[in-house]
């Protein structure tokens, strides 16, 4: 859920506690300006875990604070002709210059896309040329009678052509090549880990390898206000005197027909896990967004989900794209293969970093800072916003105040509808129990859109079908900007609050469905296996 800008704003810090250098860079770090402006993605990381704090100079201004976290990346949408100074500092008053990256504003002329143009086609005769000059010295070369002249084309042919045959054969062999290739796991252990694609792979592929904890296992899932909101590591804190150990699938843009696939993945007995929580609350999925989800979903895929996957898309466009993806798994990748040619060795770099970015999701602990003072105004739709934030902080929070259409919430409240009781239905024999939890929904509930109760989203006969369905007002506490980082996502105070509830009425629900007595981890209940349920679907 919450496709689009709001998505992208979640995805940028994580933090670390590895060791390693710091870092800063710029992509671009030269930037070509069109009507005068650019934009270019600044990522850092302290490569201790520690908080960074990244200032920008321009020409002549004085340095003012651009971004802070451990690691992450934002986007600067304001670079002009000129040169501008990112530095990383591991502290707010910069004294500890920890690494810097320039990034240079060039305006484009009118001859540059004509340049451009004419270095192309210059490559392409070159290569003609050199082509043209292999062959004749081949031709010229080889033994025999130098020929003078062409060889006349028969008219008519000894043999079959077997047009169809042919063809069909060609297509099989494309279809074997894209198979070995995507299909096998082969380019899937190559995709680039900042992808969405990227990390939907390792994180699936990471709780696949994960060996049993011997404690009651609890998988949640969610998109990026669970990846802000929740912590598996307090919740294994408060969850291990019961028993409970937390396993967390959020991502950022993953949706509810993403979470069937990769459940299906990590889980394929259906006995994995004591409980799975789905969470469910008013969002929007962009239209415009199919390609990502398509991408994103793509390693989760098989040749048997064309029809079931492409049946989640509401635009005849998106459910093509979703079939060929099923079939065809490289149309899925095109701009991964691009960059993964023009990069190849950032690539490798980058994939080594596995470890590091594993860790990096366990410790992450929220963005630091809250919206107490800032307000909304429904009726003309103008933000005040707190002194204390600065520009950057202010920028995502004008971002996830866009307001999406009405096709694209009913979008998101359809995907919920259809594939939430998916997995229900996977789990109807499992005695895994099911959880559904509302998600908080923002310091604004004024919103357009946002103060529709809970029941809209999943229709009572839906959440009726588990009993541990959390009361659709548990979280309204929460509603509060001092919780908030943006108009979507909770902060790192949220986040603890969220956590602790959460966990709190798991414990309490999932003791009470067991059959068996209070158990501790040092009980022999700890490691027998799944919790049976009160009930049967």
């Amino acid at each position: 859920m919450l496709g689009g800008a709001s998505e992208q704003v979640a995805a940028g810090t994580e933090g670390a506690k590895g060791s390693g250098a710091s870092v800063i860079t710029a992509r671009p770090d030269s930037v070509t300006l069109t009507d005068g402006s650019g934009s270019t993605e600044i990522q850092w990381d302290t490569g201790n875990g520690s908080i960074g704090f990244v200032f920008v100079t321009g020409t002549d201004r004085k340095p003012v604070l651009f971004a802070t976290g451990p690691k992450g990346s934002q986007v600067a949408p304001w670079i002009h002709s000129g040169k501008y100074v990112f530095e990383l500092y591991g502290d707010e008053d910069r004294r500890t210059l920890l690494a810097n990256v320039i990034v240079t504003g060039n305006a484009e002329t009118e001859a540059a896309p004509q340049a451009m143009l004419w270095r192309g086609r210059v490559r392409w005769l070159l290569l003609l040329v050199l082509l043209a000059i292999v062959y004749f010295a081949v031709y010229l070369s080889s033994t025999g009678t130098l020929r003078t002249t062409f060889p006349t084309e028969p008219t008519t042919s000894p043999r079959r052509l077997h047009v169809a045959r042919n063809l069909l054969l060609g297509l099989a062999a494309f279809l074997c090549v894209d198979g070995a290739i995507f299909h096998s796991g082969l380019y899937v252990s190559i995709l680039a880990p900042n992808s969405y694609a990227g990390r939907i792979a390792e994180i699936t592929k990471a709780e696949e390898q994960r060996d049993p904890s011997g404690l009651k296992e609890v998988l949640v899932l969610g998109d990026s206000r669970i990846a802000e909101g929740f912590s598996s590591r307090l919740a294994d804190e408060l969850g291990s005197p019961s028993g409970l150990k937390f396993v967390s699938l959020a991502e950022p843009a993953a949706s509810a027909n993403t979470w069937y696939y990769m459940v299906r993945d990590v889980d394929p007995t259906t006995r994995r896990y004591s409980a799975i929580v789905i969470p469910y609350g008013v969002g929007y999925e962009p239209n415009s967004a199919d390609p990502l989800r398509i991408s994103m979903t793509a390693p989760l895929l098989r040749y048997a989900d064309c029809l079931h996957f492409a049946s989640g898309f509401q635009r005849w466009s998106g459910r093509f794209r979703a079939f060929t993806a099923c079939i065809l798994r490289g149309s899925a990748y095109q701009d991964d293969v691009a960059d993964f040619v023009e990069h190849p060795v950032a690539r490798l770099r980058s994939i080594q970093q596995g470890p590091k970015r594993t860790h990096s999701r366990e410790v992450y602990q929220g963005r630091d800072y809250d919206l107490v003072g800032t307000s909304y105004d429904a009726t003309s739709g103008e933000v005040t916003f707190a002194p204390k934030l600065t520009e950057t902080q202010r920028q995502a929070i004008r971002k996830s105040l866009i307001q999406p259409s009405e096709s694209d919430v009913e979008y998101s409240l359809k995907l919920q509808r259809e594939w939430i009781p998916q997995i229900m239905n996977r789990y109807s024999k499992s005695p895994t129990a099911i959880v559904l939890t509302p998600v908080p929904r923002g310091p604004f509930v004024e919103l357009p859109g946002f103060s529709r109760p809970y029941h809209s989203v999943l229709p009572n006969a839906i959440t009726q079908r588990t009993p541990f369905s959390l009361p659709e007002q548990r979280f309204e506490f929460l509603e509060k900007p001092e919780y908030y980082f943006d108009a979507f996502h909770l902060n790192a105070k949220g986040r603890q609050r969220f956590t602790e509830t959460l966990v709190g009425e798991l414990v309490g629900r999932l003791r009470s469905a067991d059959t068996t007595p209070y158990f501790t981890p040092e009980s022999k209940l700890a490691v027998d296996g799944p919790l049976e349920r009160s009930d049967a679907n």
